[in-house]
């Protein structure tokens, strides 16, 4: 019997576009459930009680939320393209940089944004995207994950594509390539990998949405 697997989430959101890079990366079908997040649906809020937002995954009945655990559920589950490093060092890393973009990077990000640019948490939020940058200096690789992209490329989506619509929705510029060569250089590869360009939304509606989210519509 073929898998029935579900995508709940909301077209914009870079949560939601890791589980549709995953899904795509494994050639994975699936069925998908377009959300308004104003007016959640009713199997929505029963497949994820908890938190009650996208994206969950239903995998032949059983929900899974959080973008990033679904990710890894979707890397054990099907075979093919490896998401995540076999070694188990190789893994914790990309497991602690992908947990540091969550934790640290996106958090730091919107901060900026939600001050109009205020310059010192501009400079707070360029500590956390150097880290980064530090980061694909020592690997010398094009990717996070080498030759290929793994978890922690996937989980720098809203870095690669996101920043810079918010950027060009607010006016407000921090990440440059002067500031960050390696970070903008890996950006402008992401976006242009084929799982990651089919699955991204259109950046003309990303601008409109964040010019009206920030008030500069």
């Amino acid at each position: 019997m073929a898998d029935e697997v579900k995508l709940y989430g909301a077209g914009g959101s870079p949560f939601v576009c890791r589980v549709k890079i995953a899904l795509k990366m494994k050639e994975i079908k699936y069925e998908n459930f377009e959300e308004d997040m104003s007016n959640k649906s009713a199997d929505l809020l029963k497949y994820n009680p908890v938190h009650k937002k996208v994206p969950v995954l239903v995998h032949n009945g059983s929900p899974i939320a959080e973008s990033l655990v679904i990710v890894e559920y979707i890397d054990d589950v099907w075979k093919g393209v490896p998401i995540l490093p076999q070694n188990p060092y190789e893994k914790a890393r990309a497991r602690f940089w992908a947990k540091f973009v969550d934790d640290k990077c996106m958090p730091a990000a919107f901060k900026v944004f939600g001050s109009n640019g205020d310059e010192q948490v501009i400079v707070e939020a360029c500590e956390q995207l150097q880290m980064l940058e530090n980061e694909l200096k020592v690997k010398g690789t094009k990717f996070f994950g080498g030759d290929n992209i793994n978890l922690v490329d996937i989980a720098a989506d809203f870095i690669a594509y996101w920043l810079g619509i918010i950027e060009e929705a607010t006016e407000i510029k921090f990440f440059t390539k002067d500031k960050f060569p390696k970070l903008t250089e890996w950006a402008d590869e992401f976006v242009k990998c084929e799982v990651v360009k089919e699955t991204l939304p259109p950046r003309g509606n990303m601008v409109a949405f964040f010019k009206k989210r920030f008030g500069k519509a």
